[in-house]
């Protein structure tokens, strides 16, 4: 099957022939129908977060199942699947508490250079990404990596839920728990940040502030549920939410992953307000906060994957999709071939689109 490696940090891709070995216990194969090139992505590709190479990036994605190994009941072949990088063990504290996104289980959750998943002649070990590997023809993944959706979801559509619209979602609804009328800032308008600012939308959210530096991004923003657009290149983006706002925000969603705007997003939130960090800070950075703020209820809190449980997720959210709640047509800014990986980084690079799409 071809495949998009990943040899050095700071060079493009190389599609490659590799091969997968059968599924074993609790295994399942999948063809990839669609991958989405997500920040996170990029985030490695850049050497931000360390990882063992090669590597098979990419963890966006849904498709079909087209094997499974023993032990297997979750899912049968023919089975339309979205992938998800939060595998999860069923049995630890975290998944039993009900937060299986921050699963502890490293005999499930693979730990990177662990899975001996992948195959290749010309190197003793392939890794796999996120124990998913996304962009390649197929993907062998624990069944816990995966949801089982209704076939008449469209796949490139449901590919956008497995890591970018989850994760800005459930940010909103769950991590924040966002309440009706509530005020919420959003730094950060790209697949995540529109999840979010749709999320925002749907809870009910009685004013919600966009901000990124990118007109077209704010104006389809306004379509998902935006109130306000806010551009940080006219001015103080922490002076003009606090002056739009009587003194802060309820909610401040960060989506860009920079120290910079975490800080930013602390700081425009009112007494007893929620800062709530989505974006992946580069790998060795710290946030700085003002202690005497914290005295005042201020929080500053993390959120992985959306914070909630996407075998119960991701289901919903199709379901918003399809009551044309959830706007996931306008996040697809291009289809591409597995071949133009690349020319799909340079345009998340140059701050083009929303969200580039491979289909196989």
């Amino acid at each position: 099957m071809k495949a998009a490696v990943l040899y050095e940090p700071n060079t493009p891709l190389v599609v490659e022939e590799i091969s997968t070995r059968k599924p074993a216990s609790r295994e399942v194969l999948v063809k990839t129908a669609f991958a989405g090139l997500c920040h996170s992505d990029l985030h490695f590709i850049e050497g931000l977060y360390p990882h063992p190479l090669p590597a098979v990036l990419g963890h966006e994605a849904a498709g079909i199942v087209e094997a499974v190994g023993p032990d297997v009941t979750y899912v049968k072949p023919g089975d339309h699947v979205i992938s998800c990088l939060a595998v999860f063990c069923g049995t630890c504290e975290m998944c039993l508490s009900g937060r299986p996104g921050i699963c502890s289980n490293t005999e499930v959750k693979l730990p990177p250079g662990k899975a001996q998943r992948l195959e290749w002649e010309k190197s003793d070990q392939l890794h796999s990404f996120m124990n998913l590997s996304s962009f390649a023809e197929q993907m062998l993944v624990h069944e816990n990596a995966l949801v089982k959706i209704r076939d008449d979801m469209p796949l490139d559509r449901a590919a956008l839920i497995g890591c970018g619209v989850l994760t800005g979602f459930g940010a909103v609804a769950t991590t924040a728990g966002v309440m009706p009328g509530e005020t919420v800032a959003i730094i950060g308008c790209g697949g995540v940040g529109m999840a979010a600012v749709n999320g925002a939308w749907i809870a009910g959210a009685g004013r919600i502030i966009a901000i990124d530096t990118n007109a077209a991004k704010l104006q389809l923003a306004t379509k998902l549920g935006a109130t306000d657009i806010l551009n940080p290149a006219d001015g103080d983006p922490i002076e003009r939410v606090r002056e739009m706002t009587g003194g802060g925000v309820h909610h401040a969603i960060e989506c860009l992953g920079l120290k910079e705007t975490a800080e930013q997003a602390f700081r425009m939130t009112a007494r007893g307000g929620t800062a709530t960090i989505v974006g992946m800070v580069p790998y060795g950075l710290n946030i700085e906060v003002h202690g005497f703020d914290l005295l005042f209820e201020r929080r500053l809190q993390g959120s992985m994957m959306g914070g909630g449980s996407f075998r119960t997720d991701m289901p919903r959210l199709i379901e918003l999709y399809l009551q044309d709640r959830l706007h996931l047509d306008d996040w697809i800014s291009e289809r591409i071939t597995l071949e133009e990986v690349n020319d799909g980084f340079d345009a998340m690079r140059s701050g083009k689109g929303i969200r580039s799409i491979i289909a196989f």
